[in-house]
């Protein structure tokens, strides 16, 4: 089984790329997040792969990172979601938001990606969300991976006036949760007045 492969980049689309690895040329499906981080054809860059075997075909699919891989291995031990639909969930969120959608029970965010309808949104959740708990230290980042740009800066805008890092993340959350919106200045001011409460 290939896990591992590092080489030139010989063609990449949004897709699929194709790896020279010691003149032999390896095709690998990819999500979209790989395709974003890609070099430039000509250039070197390492995937971890997943190989698939079926009785009429052998598929690699590539990914620049061990948490990318690891998401797509639990999506298909999932009944229902085959490494195709796997890749395209990849490529409808990115890493950190699935996981959140997922560990949150958001079906709603996950039947956005096109390909998942309610049932296997639901079948997701219900088979991943503990499974992928256990991944929450093993992500780039840590937890705060799963949060976005807007939380993040939120965050760090409370703790330099003076809030502790728990303390501004919990009013960030229920802040969100209250409807406070999806801009810097209501989320910080409604999180601010629940901090100093």
């Amino acid at each position: 089984m290939i896990a591992h492969l590092r080489g030139i980049i010989l063609e990449k689309q949004p897709n699929a790329t194709v790896v020279d690895v010691g003149g032999v040329g390896y095709a690998l499906t990819i999500p979209i997040s790989t395709f974003g981080s890609l070099p430039n054809v000509g250039d070197e860059a390492t995937f971890h792969v997943h190989t698939h075997v079926r009785e009429d075909a052998l598929a690699l699919f590539g990914f620049l990172t061990k948490t990318e891989r690891e998401i797509f291995e639990k999506l298909i031990s999932v009944n229902g979601v085959g490494p195709r639909l796997a890749v395209t969930v990849l490529s409808g969120l990115p890493t950190a938001d699935l996981l959140t959608a997922i560990r949150s029970g958001d079906v709603t965010t996950l039947t956005k990606i096109p390909g998942v309808g309610r049932k296997t949104g639901e079948r997701i959740i219900l088979e991943l969300r503990e499974k992928l708990g256990a991944m929450e230290g093993a992500t780039e980042g840590g937890v705060h991976s799963a949060m976005s740009e807007l939380e993040r800066d939120v965050i760090s805008a409370m703790v330099n006036l003076g809030c502790s890092a728990d303390a501004a993340g919990a009013a960030v959350k229920k802040a969100q949760e209250d409807g406070a919106g999806t801009e810097f200045e209501p989320l910080f001011r409604k999180a601010l007045s629940l901090v100093r409460r």
